[in-house]
């Protein structure tokens, strides 16, 4: 078989070559592997099975491995290594060049070489990882000895970043074992708005600690942006931008660039302002390197700033960069002086936040702030039963106005209930849910409550038609002649369908009335969405139903 394979991979067929390899014993493979250039290595590799190339690797020296690993693809390689326990592949690391480590080394492997202190394969390849691959990496960290080991290799500036992304219950974990320099340190690295969010996330005990490790121009500063409301785009900013002069030109643009962006979460925008601080312009980094360095900033600048108040709510900040495609947005003060700026990944986690609070509201859930599997079961308690039982006691009015007619009603009318009930629930949770979303993007306000009711109107009638002939179809062919249920004559069928009929256009226009009436009274429209519209359209929907029942066959 040997000779097949190497008569295929000469005449180029790597595919013919390893379907017949795949039959062979790792040990096998490993010997065949051994005779094959580099090249014919590579092609032939990929197309190997990666359960065996898995266990053929493990036979194979290093230098093997090495020529192995470096010629498969990223999704060849993690395949492969899918196949290896977290053992194997830590054994196969520390005998590899960084560029391969870094493509192979997941969580679990880092974990493994924390544990062993390895720190001559940990090092360098912590490094070179992203601060938000590292935060997962100490999220998983058990232990608080080693969660300060682990931050205590990596670089100082890289520290600081993966602080940052960092969950809240990792992050106080960390703080309560930094020494004061080195919380210090850690401080000095991170921009202003990062500090401000850690405090307002963090204890008394650690903000008391973080306080008296900043020096006193930051804890003026934060004690300043501490006084903006939560949801105000004062609360979000940064004070850390560039602001330049108009009189200047655009070497010295360049030149106050150089000197003060180290400090600044973004040069790609700057900010022309007078010496009162009042905004004036903008210059972007691309306005400046296409620009004659000896023009005026004032001739170059963007006079037409679109900027926010510090009381504007953050969601709207936030639509603004959706609207826009900006990188950042300027913050004014009401006598237009520049006071910060909002940068676009606070601008990306207030739309998370927000929409992660509207999807809590929608299933009528208390939103959580901490992620799913961090929140604890009294926590998951507490955020859902106030709705429930709200829910539950206004499900005893359905019940209700059923036992009230019940007795009026025939048999295979009361059958008929829940799928009117559950058929307008499902109708006026379409239309909530539009609307909310719509109000949310700001594709409409409440001033077009009007324009909402006429096309949810129109939309609810040709559904409803649309549902009530397929109901009517469904009574008469399926449930009355196919299964010879009784009572199901024309007559009955035709008062469920024109009462489904109905049901579908009243839960339609209760489901797109409520959330702009919740807007109208400053109320969150998620919290009159799908539950709420549901108990709401249910008790409608059984009253329509006796009513046109008992009204026309009783």
């Amino acid at each position: 078989m040997e000779m097949e394979i190497f008569a295929l991979l000469n005449a180029n067929e790597p595919a013919e070559a390893a379907a017949l390899a795949n039959k062979l014993e790792a040990q096998e493979l490993a010997a065949l592997l051994q005779n094959l250039d580099e090249t014919a290595l590579a092609v032939f590799c990929r197309e190997l099975d990666s359960d065996l190339l898995a266990d053929t690797l493990l036979l194979l020296d290093a230098t093997l491995q090495e020529k192995i690993l470096g010629g498969l693809r990223d999704d060849e390689l993690e395949k492969v290594m899918d196949e290896m326990s977290v053992d194997d592949t830590v054994d196969i690391i520390e005998d590899m060049p960084q560029e391969i480590v870094r493509r192979i080394a997941e969580t679990d492997e880092i974990l493994i070489l924390l544990e062993e202190r390895n720190y001559g394969v940990l090092k360098p390849l912590l490094s070179d990882m992203n601060a938000i691959d590292l935060a997962k990496v100490f999220e998983e960290t058990e232990r608080d000895t080693d969660l300060l080991i682990l931050f205590r290799i990596l670089p100082k500036d890289l520290a600081a970043e993966t602080f940052v992304e960092m969950d809240n219950d990792v992050q106080k974990r960390l703080i309560n074992k930094l020494s004061d320099r080195e919380l210090k340190a850690v401080l000095n690295e991170l921009f202003l708005d990062d500090t401000v969010d850690l405090i307002e996330e963090m204890p008394a005990s650690v903000v008391k600690r973080v306080l008296a490790q900043s020096d006193s121009e930051t804890r003026a500063y934060i004690n300043e942006m501490l006084k903006y409301p939560r949801d105000s785009a004062g609360s979000i900013m940064t004070i850390e931008f560039v602001s330049l002069l108009p009189t200047m030109t655009v070497e010295d643009a360049f030149e106050r660039i150089r000197r003060t962006a180290i400090d600044k979460e973004t040069i790609y925008t700057c900010y022309v302002i007078d010496p009162t601080n009042k905004i004036l312009g903008l210059v972007t980094a691309k306005d400046l390197m296409l620009a004659q360095k000896d023009e005026l900033i004032s001739e170059i600048m963007e006079e037409n700033v679109i900027y926010a108040y510090t009381e504007t709510d953050k969601e709207e900040v936030a639509r603004t960069f959706s609207d826009y495609g900006f990188l950042a947005l300027p913050i004014v003060d009401r006598e237009m002086r520049l006071v910060g700026i909002v940068t676009v990944d606070d601008a990306m986690e207030v739309l998370q936040e927000e929409h992660t609070e509207d999807i809590a509201k929608l299933a009528a859930m208390a939103p959580s702030e901490k992620p799913y599997l961090k929140t604890s079961v009294f926590s998951l308690w507490r955020s859902r039963v106030l709705w429930l039982i709200i829910l539950m006691l206004g499900s005893t009015f359905t019940g209700l106005i059923l036992n009230s007619y019940e007795a009026q009603l025939s048999t295979c009318l009361v059958a008929c209930v829940p799928m009117i009930m559950g058929t307008g629930g499902n109708s006026g949770a379409q239309a909530s849910v539009t609307v909310i979303r719509s109000l949310s993007m700001g594709e409409i306000e409440t001033k077009d409550v009007w324009r909402v009711v006429w096309k949810e109107l129109r939309a609810a009638l040709l559904l409803g038609l649309t549902l009530a002939i397929v109901c009517f179809l469904k009574l008469i062919f399926i449930d009355g002649m196919l299964l010879s249920m009784q009572g199901y004559t024309w007559d009955v069928s035709l008062v469920v369908s024109l009462a489904l009929y109905a049901t579908v256009i009243v839960a339609k226009l209760v489901g797109a009335l409520l959330p702009i009436l919740a807007k109208l009274i400053r109320l969150d429209p998620a919290v009159v969405a799908n539950p709420f519209i549901t108990t709401i359209v249910d008790a409608v929907s059984v009253i329509l139903f006796c009513y046109l029942a008992i009204g026309i066959l009783v």
